[in-house]
């Protein structure tokens, strides 16, 4: 990063630099769960309740293109941020060479993977027979895109560290608008159905990875040389340990999806609702849901350069200042989201599409239990992606994993045992709120140790 770039981020308000780098990672974020949200709109109106259950089915695999995007994304740019704030501009250009190329490089791996494996995949992921021949259509096309999505994902966190986070928007809008467009023409134009909705995401993810490859070739603040794209263990392990927070996070999310998925399955069979019902709300809300989550994980993206390269040059006013200002923000998206889904919960699972009374009575309830403690939700994944951007990943990683493994993997495993299906909507809120107040007890102590180092002048 140029000296003026560097002041920048060291000089200009805070108030400021947050806007300019949370509000083109949010839009980032929003365009990444719209390309899920799109396919699911679309292909509830022309495929239905089975639709539905099979991209719910197939979820764990994007979830797995998130996760290695945020190892490589995350953890090369808090790397090359915390390098350049330190005046390491050698080491800072290793570290966006290394992660670009692991980046395409585990995507061709994960969708080779998925290839060969996918029906045990599916199944294991908690499909049902009646739903496996949709989900099988729509993973095996949309496995062809891993790289696409992984590389541009989180090579978009690269340009952004890099000091253009506008670019880092225009591509992932680019590729969302391609496959808004792409959608209803294969889907309904071309009566491709789920095959439809699959090749229009993945044309869109292909344009939004040439645009990041584009940038690549002419960085703002770093020159990229071939030397810098061979992968050096140094470099690979110290990205992947900053990263390592962000990756466990969606990976806990997948452990998660892949467990629920399967309890969904089986305690449906024996209530009311049926096998496939509460798989495909299930599927829908928790897309839902991520509209609202990734404006705070946005937020917590945009957070990181800035805490990051302060940090590195010991201005610990201005670190404390952009959490305290960020979480504020998180919240108050929370809150929000948090009324929408009490108040009107038929009107967002209806926009899926229709279903029978059973369809509709589990979606409202499972909507209003299961997100009661959403208003508490802005709270860990900012303060987890603080974390890994002073530098500090083990905590990051613990503060990442108790959500999703240590409070709600557990309850949804046992609580149905008791109280059948509607011990997973149970699971939910409890989960949420001790995942709040773990983050907010390790960010009191993490804040008196920074306001320690102001004193001693560390």
């Amino acid at each position: 990063m140029t000296e003026t770039k560097e002041n920048r981020l060291g000089t200009l308000p805070i108030e400021r630099l947050i806007r300019q780098f949370a509000v083109p990672s949010i839009i980032a974020m929003l365009v990444g769960a719209l390309y899920n949200i799109v396919d699911q709109f679309f292909i509830g109106r022309s495929i239905g309740e089975l639709g539905n259950a099979a991209t719910n089915v197939a979820f764990p695999l994007t979830t797995s293109c998130v996760a290695i995007a945020l190892l490589f994304g995350i953890g090369g740019a808090s790397s090359f941020n915390l390098a350049l704030g330190r005046k390491q501009k050698e080491q800072a250009v290793y570290y966006m060479g290394n992660a670009a190329v692991l980046l395409f490089v585990l995507g061709v791996l994960l969708c080779a993977a998925a290839q060969v494996f996918l029906v045990p995949m599916l199944k294991f992921f908690g499909s049902p027979d009646t739903v496996l021949p949709y989900a099988i259509t729509y993973t095996k096309i949309t496995s062809i895109g891993f790289p696409f999505l992984i590389y541009s994902s989180g090579g978009a966190h690269l340009v952004r560290a890099d000091g253009d986070p506008r670019y880092s928007m225009l591509c992932n809008l680019t590729g969302a608008l391609i496959n808004t467009i792409l959608d209803p023409l294969f889907i309904f134009g071309l009566d491709m159905g789920m095959a439809g909705a699959a090749w229009a995401t993945i044309i869109g993810q292909i344009a939004a990875a040439g645009m990041i490859f584009r940038y690549m070739l002419h960085c703002k603040s770093v020159t990229l040389e071939r030397r810098h794209l061979i992968i050096k263990a140094e470099y690979a392990v110290h990205i992947m340990s900053l990263g390592l927070s962000s990756f466990f996070n969606q990976i806990a999310m997948m452990i998660v999806q892949i467990v629920l998925n399967n309890s969904l399955t089986y305690y449906g069979s024996r209530s009311i609702y049926g096998e496939s019902v509460p798989l495909a709300c299930a599927g829908i809300i928790s897309k839902v849901a991520m509209l609202y989550f990734s404006v705070v994980i946005g937020l917590a993206q945009g957070l990181q350069p800035i805490a990051g390269y302060n940090y590195g040059a010991r201005q610990y006013d201005r670190v404390k200042e952009v959490y305290y200002r960020t979480v504020r923000y998180a919240l108050t998206i929370s809150c929000t989201a948090f009324v929408l889904f009490q108040l009107f919960p038929r009107q967002i699972i209806a926009a899926f599409g229709d279903g029978s009374k059973e369809y509709f009575l589990f979606a409202v309830r499972y909507i209003r239990i299961f997100l009661f403690m959403t208003f508490l939700n802005g709270i860990q994944p900012v303060t987890a992606t603080f974390f890994t951007a002073i530098g500090k990943p083990v905590k990051g990683v613990f503060l990442s994993l108790t959500r999703q493994i240590l409070f709600l993997l557990p309850l949804i495993v046992v609580f149905p045992i008791f109280f059948g299906i509607d011990g997973i909507m149970y699971a939910g809120p409890i989960a949420d709120l001790a995942a709040g107040a773990a983050a907010i007890g390790m960010i009191a102590f993490e804040m008196s140790q920074i306001t320690k180092f102001q004193a001693e002048g560390v």
